[in-house]
């Protein structure tokens, strides 16, 4: 029986990675710190449906804490980690770039030096779209450069994917970094704008709009994503690779507001604000190496994605 670490495991991705492989009967332990960025009564009961089943563990740990994470490998014997564990958000880090740095850096390097110190065969780094910055040519792939960040959250995943290449190049370690292009689902943090759009119109609430609503992202379904997350998991080939994970299709801000609207079947009042600093104008993958070397095959368009959320997000209204 594979052991596998989950590091944010009570996450919004990272539980539900947990949930696939519980399904497959793996060991996973998952590692958390349920810290303040959202409710952590929310991250506890993303996992509660395992507490009580054998296969599951769950430690509750700072992974920016070196020694006590070193103790935790150690001890379990890890077959493969993948790292989830980070301060999300690109506006957020704007006023704590201390603690991103903490946690989303130190705490990268933390896992990693675990990993080699224990001889963990294998290592998934949870990275972002947002490494591409204002990036002027599209679909974004791979090759593109990504060396003008505009947010210390960025900067972060930039800073933790180069540790990871030095690591895998140092200590010949298999490492993927896979960059996540804005995904939704059930269980989506309260602060995304899937979630917090549907809230805000269901209780009859204007919703935040940054500048015209011309914005464009690359919205990936959960399901889409730990699809991705899996196969790479079993991915055999060379030592390092960097690889999106996206819908490969961009939807506008205006477009999602109206697919809300038609899912909930109620107008959203809008409060037209000023554009944030640190947001980027499109976000869009080319997922052309995914499909290459993972057989990731995205399929969930964004009415049929939304339909899916609003299901679960009605089903907690009861």
């Amino acid at each position: 029986m594979k052991n596998i670490l989950v590091t944010g495991g009570a996450g919004f991705i990272g539980s539900h990675l947990v949930d696939r492989l519980m399904d497959d009967e793996t060991r996973v332990t998952v590692i958390d710190n349920f810290n303040d960025f959202y409710d952590a009564a929310i991250k506890r009961a993303n996992i509660a449906h395992h507490f009580d089943r054998k296969t599951f563990r769950l430690i509750e740990a700072d992974i920016s804490d070196a020694p006590a994470i070193n103790e935790i490998f150690s001890r379990c014997g890890f077959d493969a980690v993948v790292h989830l564990a980070a301060r999300a958000g690109v506006r957020p880090s704007l006023e704590r770039p201390l603690e991103y740095e903490k946690t989303n850096v130190r705490g990268t390097y933390s896992l990693l030096e675990a990993a080699r110190t224990n001889e963990v065969a294998r290592f998934i780094f949870g990275s972002s779209s947002s490494v591409y910055g204002v990036n002027a040519k599209v679909p974004f792939s791979e090759d593109d450069p990504i060396a003008h960040p505009i947010s210390p959250y960025a900067a972060t995943k930039i800073a933790g994917e180069a540790a990871c290449h030095a690591y895998s190049h140092l200590y010949d370690m298999r490492i993927l970094c896979l960059r996540f292009f804005t995904v939704y689902g059930a269980r989506q943090r309260p602060d995304l704008a899937i979630h917090k759009f549907a809230r805000l119109i269901a209780e009859g609430r204007a919703i935040p709009v940054y500048g015209d609503g011309s914005t464009r992202r690359d919205y990936t379904y959960i399901d889409d994503i730990i699809n991705g997350v899996t196969a790479a998991m079993s991915y055999e080939e060379s030592r390092f690779e960097i690889i999106n994970l996206g819908e490969s299709q961009t939807v506008e801000l205006r477009r999602l507001i109206e697919v809300l609207e038609e899912t909930l079947g109620k107008r959203a009042l809008i409060d037209r604000q000023l554009e944030q600093p640190g947001d980027v104008p499109v976000t869009f993958a080319d997922v052309t190496k995914a499909r290459r070397l993972l057989g990731y095959d995205p399929k969930t368009k964004i009415e049929e994605g939304v339909g899916k959320f609003v299901e679960w997000f009605q089903s907690r209204l009861v």
